[in-house]
């Protein structure tokens, strides 16, 4: 099981950090973090009680797990100018629908945790006193079931359902260095930095 250490669940990257600090990129790698692969990959069934705002990567790693519960929700990639990566491009297409993932990829929009149950971003919208009891509950009725046929089961859906996560990263990677010959990341940092809303023109 996954959660935050208090509040929030994850804010996400350090974007200057991203940026290099003054505005020139750090450009991302195409692969998946170690972290990621790891969350996609393993054949162990993980939950996530988001006790709190999960915001760009820390939605993406929330969407690396098998079932959440309870949330706050931003894929802010867009407001900074940048292109979300392999979770955001198809696990969360997977989980809401095309329609849903584009409108939540496209507008950067906070959503709360009772609209993210209707649209099944979460499995489980809970008070925030019973997140952990009831997602430890869901935990230990998987953990009471055959390992090795739970295990299966997983590695059955990864291959139904994920792509190749590398060829995606690829796409995101592609954009970022675009996007930085044009300076749309660094114009988002820099207001950002001066609280106000970025105007872009498209290149």
């Amino acid at each position: 099981m996954i959660t935050g250490a208090g509040r929030p669940f994850c804010s996400g990257d350090d974007v200057r950090e991203i940026m290099g600090g003054k505005g020139s990129a750090v450009i991302l790698a195409a692969e998946l973090t170690e972290a990621g692969d790891a969350l996609l990959c393993t054949d162990v069934p993980i939950i996530a009680a988001v006790n709190g705002s999960a915001f760009g990567w820390g939605m993406e790693l929330a969407l690396l797990v098998d079932i959440r519960a309870a949330a706050r929700f931003d894929e802010w990639f867009v407001k900074r100018g940048l292109c979300s990566d392999v979770a955001g491009l198809v696990l969360l297409a997977q989980v809401v629908g095309r329609e849903g993932a584009a409108e939540l990829l496209f507008t950067g929009e906070v959503i709360g945790a009772e609209r993210a149950g209707r649209i099944r971003l979460v499995g489980r919208v809970v008070d925030d006193d019973q997140l952990l009891p009831t997602a430890m509950a869901l935990a230990e009725k998987i953990a009471a079931n055959p390992p090795l046929a739970v295990s299966a089961l997983k590695r059955g859906l990864r291959r139904a359902l994920d792509p190749d996560s590398n060829e995606l990263g690829f796409l995101g990677e592609h954009h970022a260095r675009h996007a930085v010959c044009h300076g749309g990341p660094s114009r988002g940092i820099a207001v950002l930095r001066r609280n106000r809303e970025p105007r872009y023109v498209g290149r």
